[in-house]
C-alpha cells in the first residue's frame, strides 16, 4: 500500500517515513520564481521567529541531527542563548509554512506512534532541503557579514603561482585526483580574490562619497590604505607575467587532457560526465581570461584587457581617489570652514528664520531656486485647440523664451547689438603672450650654464620644478630599474641620469637635494634655431 505509507509483511506491520512533496505550490511556475520563494521568510512578518527556527535546524544540523519534530525544535531554541522560548504548539505553524516555501522538507515519523490511529494523526518531522538550506545560509552570511572588513587578496598571487606550476607537473604525469584538487583549488582562491577586490573598491567608494568618515578617522588610516592599494598594485604587475607563463606551461601539457581528468574526479554524481567536463571547461577559460589574452581579443573581435590588467587599473584609481579625498580633507582642515560645518550653519539660518517667507526667499537663494512662472496664452487656432481643453491633453505650446525667462513677452524690436569688449581680449592676450615670453627667456637662462655650478633665480627655479614634475612621471618603474628620464618644457630639455652620490641645487627657495641623481638642462635644437643661436 504505498499510497499510504504502510508496508504489510508476514511478521507485522512495520512503518516507514514516507517524505511527500511542498503543497500548493503552483505546478507552472518557473524554476527562478520556485528559488526566489525560498527566500519569503526574510522578508514575512513573523521572519525573526522563522529565523530562529531556521537556526536551531542549523545547530542541529552541526551536531549531525538532520530531522526535527517541533518539539525537538522547541527544545533545541530552549538550550540556545538570546533565542525566544516558543512551545511545541507555536513551533508547529512555523515549520509548516517553512515547508510551503520549500526551505524544509516534512516526512512522515512512523517511530513515533504506538498505533495507526496516531500515524495516521501525522507526527511529522522536518529537514532543511537543499536549496533551502542555501537560502539559509545566504541569509545568515549577509547577517553575518562586516562590511567594514575589506582587503585586498595580495598574498594570494605567489599561492595561485605555485598551484599552477603543481597543475603542470600533475597533469604531465598523468595524476587525476591531484588535478582535480589543485584546479579546485585555483578557482575557489580566483574567485575570493575577485569577490575581495570587488568588496574592497565597493567599501572604498563609499568611503571617498559619504560624509559619515571624520577626516581624523580617514588621515588616521591613509598611510596603510595607500600603501596596501600600491603593494597590491605592483605585486600584480610582477607576478601577472609569471603567471600568465604558468598558464601557457599548463596549456603545453595538453588541456582537454586536463578537463577530462577534472571532470572524471569530480564528485557531482548528479551530472553527467559532458556536463561536469564542459562546467570545468568553462572554469578554465575564466582563469586563463584572467591572466591572458583571449583570441577573440587578438582578433580585434573582443576586449583585448585582461581582467588583472583591468584590476590593476582600478586600483590605480582608487589610489587617485584616495589622493583626491586627502587633498580635499587637507584644504577643509587648513581652511577651517568644512561642508558639515556649512551645512550646520545653514541649519541654523533656516531654524532662525522668523517667517515661512523668509526660509522660502532664503532656500532661493542657497540652491538658486525660484517659483515656476505661470503663463496664460491662447492656441493660435481655437477652433483645434478650444481654451476649455485641459493641459494635460493639448499639446504643448511654444513660447518665446524671453517670456519663460523673465515673464515678460518679447518686444517686436531690433535685436539688441552684441557688446564686444576687444579691448580686454588684447589686454588679456597681451598678458599672455608676456608669461610666455619671460618662461621662455627663464628657460633660456636655465640652460645656459650647468644648474648645480650656480644659484638660480626665482624664474628659473620655477621653470626647473617644472621639468622635474613632467620628467618624474616616467621615473618609478614597475620592475626592473631606469637609469634616467627627460621632461621638456618651453623649449628646453631636462635629462635626469644617474649618479655615484647625492647632488644639490641651489634656488631661489632654497637647497634641492638629489640622492644618486644629476640633472642636466640644455635647450631644443629647435627652439636655438629659431632664436638665431647657433
Amino acid at each position: 500500500m504505498p499510497g499510504h505509507g504502510v508496508a504489510l509483511s508476514d511478521i507485522g506491520t512495520t512503518l516507514f517515513p514516507v517524505t511527500e512533496s511542498a503543497e500548493g505550490l503552483p505546478t507552472a511556475a518557473t524554476a527562478a520564481e520556485e528559488r526566489l520563494r525560498l527566500f519569503s521568510f526574510a522578508t514575512a512578518e513573523k521572519r525573526g521567529e522563522y529565523l530562529w527556527v531556521l537556526r536551531a535546524f542549523d545547530h542541529a544540523r552541526a551536531a549531525y541531527v538532520v530531522l526535527l519534530h517541533a518539539s525537538e525544535v522547541a527544545e533545541t531554541l530552549a538550550r540556545m542563548p538570546e533565542a525566544p522560548r516558543p512551545t511545541a504548539t507555536e513551533v508547529g505553524p512555523l515549520l509548516e509554512q517553512l515547508h510551503q516555501w520549500g526551505v524544509l522538507e516534512r516526512s512522515y515519523d512512523g517511530t513515533r506512534a504506538a498505533t495507526l490511529a496516531e500515524y495516521r494523526n501525522r507526527h511529522f518531522v522536518y529537514q532543511f532541503s537543499q536549496a533551502g538550506y542555501q537560502a539559509y545560509r545566504a541569509v545568515a552570511d549577509v547577517l553575518g557579514a562586516r562590511l567594514d572588513e575589506a582587503s585586498l587578496s595580495r598574498l594570494v598571487l605567489p599561492e595561485l603561482l605555485a598551484d599552477l606550476q603543481a597543475l603542470a607537473q600533475a597533469n604531465r604525469t598523468g595524476d587525476a585526483e591531484r588535478v582535480y584538487r589543485v584546479l579546485n583549488r585555483l578557482d575557489t582562491a580566483l574567485s575570493e580574490l575577485a569577490d575581495r577586490a570587488a568588496h574592497f573598491y565597493l567599501t572604498l567608494g563609499d568611503l571617498v562619497r559619504t560624509t559619515e568618515a571624520t577626516p581624523e578617522a580617514f588621515l588616521a588610516h591613509k598611510d596603510a590604505l595607500l600603501a596596501h592599494m600600491r603593494e597590491f598594485s605592483m605585486d600584480l604587475a610582477r607576478f601577472a607575467p609569471r603567471l600568465a607563463a604558468a598558464i601557457a606551461e599548463v596549456e603545453d601539457t595538453g588541456v582537454e587532457e586536463l578537463i577530462a581528468r577534472a571532470g572524471a574526479c569530480d564528485e557531482r554524481v548528479l551530472l553527467s560526465v559532458a556536463e561536469r567536463e564542459a562546467d570545468w571547461r568553462a572554469r578554465w577559460r575564466g582563469l586563463r581570461g584572467w591572466f591572458v589574452t583571449t583570441a577573440e581579443a587578438v582578433a580585434g573581435e573582443g576586449n583585448s584587457v585582461t581582467e588583472a590588467e583591468r584590476l590593476r587599473e582600478a586600483t590605480m584609481s582608487a589610489i587617485a581617489a584616495v589622493l583626491s579625498l586627502l587633498r580635499r580633507v587637507t584644504e577643509t582642515r587648513k581652511g577651517g570652514v568644512s561642508r558639515e560645518s556649512a551645512l550646520r550653519h545653514l541649519a541654523g539660518w533656516f531654524t532662525a528664520a522668523p517667517t515661512t517667507e523668509s526660509a522660502h526667499a532664503l532656500f532661493d537663494a542657497v540652491f538658486g531656486l525660484g517659483r515656476p512662472r505661470h503663463l496664460a496664452m491662447e492656441h493660435p487656432d481655437a477652433d483645434v485647440i478650444p481654451p476649455i481643453r485641459s493641459w494635460w491633453d493639448a499639446p504643448p505650446l511654444e513660447i518665446a523664451r524671453t517670456l519663460a525667462e523673465t515673464g515678460r513677452p518679447p518686444s517686436p524690436g531690433a535685436p539688441s547689438r552684441i557688446q564686444r569688449n576687444d579691448a580686454g581680449i588684447r589686454r588679456l592676450r597681451e598678458a599672455q603672450l608676456d608669461a610666455q615670453r619671460a618662461r621662455a627667456e627663464a628657460a633660456r637662462s636655465l640652460a645656459s650654464a650647468d644648474v648645480h655650478e650656480r644659484e638660480l633665480d626665482e624664474r628659473e627655479t620655477e621653470v626647473l620644478l617644472r621639468l622635474l614634475d613632467a620628467a618624474s612621471t616616467a621615473w618609478v618603474p614597475v620592475s626592473g630599474k631606469v637609469s634616467g628620464t627627460t621632461g621638456s618644457d618651453s623649449g628646453v630639455t631636462l635629462t635626469v641620469s644617474e649618479h655615484p652620490g647625492s647632488t644639490t641645487v641651489r634656488t631661489a627657495r632654497g637647497l634641492l637635494h638629489l640622492n644618486n641623481r644629476k640633472l642636466v638642462v640644455r635647450e631644443n635644437t629647435r627652439a636655438r634655431t629659431a632664436s638665431g643661436r647657433p
